[in-house]
């Protein structure tokens, strides 16, 4: 008799071999390799595959000849939760949340739970916590709602069940890594475990159109914890991030099958749980020292929203073979990149100065548009003088020192004539497309010589070549 026989796969893109191995040689991650049994299987004749046929026939129909239906969606109550899904959940979907320990996945899912029990029964499982646990949260958190069911329970069985008995309009899987069927030997969280039962969840969605949420881990590197496969099988995959001591938290949706990817949401953790914060750009500027020499305002584009941030910057004289740089919510490369434009082509001696740049409230920028804000914060913390304080800048800059366009000038400076702000420095061939007439005066520059000399007033900040020798700028 055949015995079962062990295999490793990869737990990012489940490449399986019957050896170990320290690098997948499919994704190239390491240390990534699982040992999974699989039972011995007999391989079917032709004549048995010819023989079998499907337990439910197939049948096709052209689509438009079908029924036409309305678009059915549960808004959750959460408009920011209900913005990154495309306007609340379909029901038969499958919703993949991820995010890391502590950031406030369950904590938004019960809350959104409790909006959603007013369309129907929710069905809470948890395998994580005891009923009494979940209790004492939902009470913190004022969720306790009649069609509001809980279970506490790991077992794919048990949770089909479950499902099926009480027909739910919207149950929540919290979470999928601790879940486990009986039909496989594998502990929980293996591959093979997170992807029989994410199959038998997504058919149980589409049989009895009932929207689940499944709460997934996530690896130190932040993508979803188990098999790649796990965010095929789903409709939807979102991930809730932000620094824990942080301001905000920000979902966001890398996968949507119901509506864009583009959307954000934003919230701020309190004691009675997450709050939506509709407005965002009020709260990051709320305590900005606008008069402080190396502080600027950018733009940022989050999705299809823009918001205020503060960028700040700090120079100080250095005495290492070595400067400082100290970067804190942006690109390193992008503010390298930025630091040695301004040496080679506006001739400041960037070498011999320590370099702290900051995105105030914990915010992180990460797209391009920021580099002209990082330019101009560094410019005025070298010549200690403040910026005008109604002014924001953003643009791209090339290493031969032209500022680059910026998508979505529109949304950005709208944002900002909003909060109050009347000028821009934007990249000049943002200008030169065609365009709604803008809300602020925008000051164009096409070089980076040109955006230091608009933002510090300085005429010597055109010179196309300066020596760093005799730069004004020291």
């Amino acid at each position: 008799m055949a015995r079962a026989r062990a295999q490793y796969v990869c737990t990012a893109c489940g490449y399986a071999t019957p050896r170990w191995m320290g690098q997948c040689p499919e994704c190239g991650a390491w240390n990534t390799l699982q040992e999974e049994m699989v039972a011995p299987t007999r391989p079917a004749t032709v004549r048995e595959r010819a023989r079998a046929a499907p337990t439910t026939p197939a049948r096709a129909q052209p689509l438009a000849a079908m029924h036409e239906t309305a678009e059915t969606r549960l808004p959750t109550g959460i408009d920011e939760f209900d913005r990154v899904l495309g306007g609340g959940v379909v029901p038969g979907s499958l919703i993949l949340l991820g995010g890391e320990p502590g950031i406030g996945k369950s904590t938004l899912l019960l809350q959104a739970a409790h909006g959603l029990a007013q369309h129907g029964a929710v069905l809470y499982l948890t395998g994580e916590e005891s009923l009494r646990q979940l209790q004492m949260r939902a009470r913190r958190l004022h969720t306790l709602r009649p069609n509001l069911h809980a279970a506490a329970t790991a077992e794919l069985e048990a949770a089909l069940q479950l499902i099926q008995t009480e027909q739910p309009v919207v149950a929540v899987i919290d979470s999928v890594q601790t879940l486990y069927t009986t039909q496989i030997d594998n502990p929980p969280g293996t591959v093979a475990q997170v992807r029989a039962c994410a199959t038998a969840l997504q058919q149980i969605a589409k049989e009895q159109e009932v929207a689940l949420f499944l709460i997934g881990h996530v690896t130190k590197e932040g993508a979803i914890a188990g098999p790649k496969v796990l965010e095929h099988l789903v409709d939807v995959v979102l991930y809730f991030e932000g620094d824990p001591q942080g301001l905000f938290r920000v979902l966001r949706a890398s996968k949507n099958r119901f509506g864009a990817t583009d959307e954000v949401g934003v919230f701020d953790m309190q004691a009675e749980g997450l709050v939506p914060v509709p407005n965002p750009s009020e709260r990051l500027l709320a305590e900005r020292a606008s008069d402080a020499p190396g502080s600027v305002v950018f733009p940022l584009l989050e999705g299809s929203r823009a918001m205020l941030v503060e960028v700040q910057a700090l120079t100080t004289p250095s005495f290492l073979n070595t400067p400082r740089r100290v970067i804190t919510g942006l690109s390193y490369e992008r503010v390298s990149l930025v630091l040695a434009v301004m040496e080679k082509r506006l001739g400041f001696r960037m070498l011999s100065h320590d370099v702290f740049v900051n995105a105030a409230g914990g915010v992180r920028v990460y797209e391009p548009a920021a580099d002209l804000a990082v330019l101009v914060a560094v410019a005025s913390a070298m010549r200690n003088r403040p910026l005008r304080p109604d002014l924001v800048v953003f643009g791209e800059v090339g290493l031969g020192g032209e500022v680059r366009g910026a998508p979505r000038l529109e949304a950005r400076l709208h944002e900002a004539a909003r909060l109050g702000f009347r000028h821009a420095i934007v990249p000049r061939s943002n200008l030169q497309r065609p365009h709604e007439r803008l809300p602020l005066t925008a000051l164009p520059a096409r070089t980076v010589q040109e955006a230091v000399g608009l933002a510090l007033g300085d005429t010597r900040a055109s010179r196309p070549e300066a020596d760093a020798d005799e730069s004004p700028f020291e």
